[in-house]
């Protein structure tokens, strides 16, 4: 009972993580073979591909937080979940998937707070929890990463985003906005893990069998009982 089931007929909003996921692994290798290729075959560098794949493994990173939880997979200990009866068990993971999901809300306002001055949007008031938004700013989206170059579809973020000044680099609000997104995924997983604990199907919202799964299949791989 300590994993997400889900149904045959998956809708997008499920498929969220793992196509994001599968886009940046995908571009991550192109961008590294494009730029090995460069190096030792045409002695050439491509600039921007570090910063790129810096960028690209950030996004993995946040968005496989909320993938975890979706996949009930995060680890933990539950060695005094297992000892005690169902509907004890119950109650501590509601308390478990509760104090997740205010954690949850947290990073997300400290995700909007960092990322919204680079977008020209206002960050939120209220030390803990959110309680209005900004009456003044100061708009950062003239803000440029370091050596990525700003493609030409996206030119026009400069009449959008920069008072029609031109970018020369990717402006920074570009990368950094997984940082409310993917903390936004993390408080809709959690939320979702809350009503499927809250239905009795899921009894706990971390994974902490590995060793235990390996054991078992080296016993089997021995022909142990």
């Amino acid at each position: 009972m300590s994993s997400i089931n889900r149904a045959p007929g998956i809708s997008f909003i499920d498929r969220i993580e793992e196509s994001l996921i599968s886009a940046i692994l995908g571009i991550m290798t192109v961008i590294t073979f494009a730029n090995v290729v460069a190096r030792y075959v045409f002695n050439a560098n491509i600039l921007w591909a570090l910063e790129a794949t810096v960028f690209l493994f950030g996004w993995l990173v946040l968005l496989g937080a909320s993938y975890a939880v979706k996949k009930n997979a995060h680890l933990g200990v539950d060695a005094v979940v297992d000892i005690v009866p169902a509907p004890v068990r119950r109650v501590l993971a509601l308390i478990s998937v509760a104090v997740c999901i205010v954690f949850s809300c947290l990073l997300l306002k400290g995700a909007w707070d960092y990322w919204a001055n680079f977008a020209n949007l206002p960050q939120t008031t209220g030390r803990w929890f959110p309680t209005g938004f900004e009456d003044s700013f100061r708009a950062k989206a003239w803000y440029e990463v370091n050596d990525i170059p700003i493609p030409e579809w996206l030119r026009f973020l400069e009449g959008a985003m920069n008072d029609g000044d031109e970018y020369e680099k990717l402006p920074r609000f570009i990368p950094y906005v997984v940082l409310p997104v993917s903390m936004a995924l993390l408080l809709f997983r959690f939320c979702q893990a809350a009503v499927l604990v809250w239905q009795g199907k899921l009894d706990r919202i971390v994974a902490s069998h590995e060793v235990e799964d390996e054991l078992e299949e080296m016993r089997d791989q021995r022909g142990e009982a």
